[in-house]
């Protein structure tokens, strides 16, 4: 089995890379510079280090914690005992040294992947990003240790400017691929999964986006008009997600207390008045007309609760007022927020599902509560890991609230019944 075993939990490998590449063209090189060389090619190969076995702890988060927050970038941090030096970017004799450059190789912006291997030897992505920071840590008389800080893309993004930019009335989704084709932006098209939007945004003159404006900034904003979700995957791609709303996807992964599905250790419980919003508004941008959506009963119960988006990028009143009719949560309800499990508690399958989970996957979450089973099938908005040498791998995954609907299936007396949780496609 590949990587490096982590108690009760599997084998794992954390790469970086060194910055050379490992079978590089090279010219003036007897061996490397040979013409028509299958072996030393003119792209090369990125020589990725395997440093796992020298570190103590992983700590990966990734999206969000409640579906009211907005995505940001993931990011993941290590750190490694430097019993050696080699890690040290003054050390010149360490085996990640570029001679060519006289630089260090294990620097900044450098990619960095953490995977685990699973029951098939095959690796599967936990986080794929870069390396922000290096935090070198020396001590007197003992261990010298390093400290890294890693971001997904959105990292990148968010360090990017636009030109100015004319847009047109497009889809979210279309208007989203613009900015990213942009060549000041240039986001990789093989990087990408966007899906189909749901909204049209404006293409008028209010809509016009200013020369200066943040990349990650913007592409929030035509998030936060379709209300979907906008995040990098663990394998590094940007994936965009349509308005949120009922689901076809059935629970990939099943939490239950009575030892009979996946065991936890954590759980989660929210019920409180935060959840409420019964009066929403917006505005779009250039317009002084804002669009506003109340439920009097719920304000009756819950005094008014309100919340505002101001210069929507969605293009007319009507988009406007059907996204505060979307945002009005009248009534606050019991669920479970988040639910937290032990791989060492877990099967060798459920590791496999575990580790490859993603956001926007679906959930069942079951505990008895006096003697009563409260099941409850929710979507994951955040993803944590921790690994340690110590105690293992622990995962925490945070959840909203979804309806999940299932395929109508004909003569079935449950999913053959024509309602509201039973579709057609």
């Amino acid at each position: 089995m590949a990587g490096v075993a982590v108690i009760g939990s599997g084998n794992y490998e954390l790469f970086i890379d060194t910055g050379f590449l490992q079978d590089a063209f090279t010219l003036d090189d007897a061996t490397k510079a040979v013409l028509d060389n299958t072996t030393y090619v003119l792209d090369g190969t990125t020589n990725f280090a395997g440093v796992l076995d020298g570190c103590t702890n992983v700590s990966v988060r990734r999206g969000r914690q409640d579906i009211g927050d907005q995505f940001s970038a993931g990011t993941m941090s290590f750190t490694m005992l430097d019993t050696s030096g080699i890690f040290n970017p003054f050390d010149q004799q360490s085996p990640y040294w570029d001679e060519t450059t006289e630089k260090p190789g294990l620097a900044p912006l450098r990619r960095v992947k953490l995977q685990r291997y699973d029951a098939t030897n095959t690796a599967q992505d936990i986080f794929n990003g870069y390396i922000i920071n290096y935090n070198y840590n020396f001590a007197l008389g003992g261990l010298d240790t390093v400290t890294v800080f890693c971001a997904d893309q959105f990292y990148l993004l968010a360090q990017t400017v636009m030109d100015q930019l004319n847009v047109s009335e497009e889809l979210s989704s279309t208007r989203l691929e613009t900015v990213l084709d942009l060549p000041e932006v240039a986001f990789p098209v093989a990087q990408r999964d966007i899906q189909t939007g749901t909204v049209t945004l404006g293409g008028s003159s209010p809509f016009t986006v200013p020369q200066g404006t943040n990349v990650s900034q913007y592409c929030s904003e035509i998030n936060q008009a379709e209300q979907g979700r906008l995040f990098m995957t663990r394998s590094g791609v940007l994936r965009f997600e349509p308005r949120i709303g009922n689901t076809l996807s059935g629970s990939i992964a099943d939490f239950h207390d009575d030892g009979t599905q996946i065991q936890f250790n954590g759980v989660g419980i929210s019920f409180e008045a935060d959840q409420v919003v019964n009066r929403a508004t917006v505005t779009i941008a250039g317009s002084n007309s804002p669009q506003t959506a109340d439920d009097p009963a719920s304000q009756a119960t819950y005094f008014v609760q309100a919340v505002n988006i101001s210069n929507s990028l969605l293009h007319n009143d009507a988009a406007a007022l059907k996204l505060a009719e979307y945002l009005l949560v009248p009534e606050p309800k019991p669920r479970y927020t988040s639910v937290e499990t032990q791989f060492n508690m877990l099967t060798t399958a459920q590791k496999d599902v575990l580790a490859a989970i993603e956001i926007g996957n679906t959930i069942t979450i079951e505990k008895i509560i006096n003697t009563t089973q409260l099941a409850q099938e929710l979507a994951i908005e955040g993803i944590e890991h921790y690994l340690s040498f110590d105690s293992g791998h622990s995962i925490t995954l945070f959840t909203s609230p979804t309806t999940v609907v299932y395929q109508l299936i004909l003569s079935d007396s449950i999913y053959g019944i024509l309602d509201a949780l039973n579709v057609l496609g």
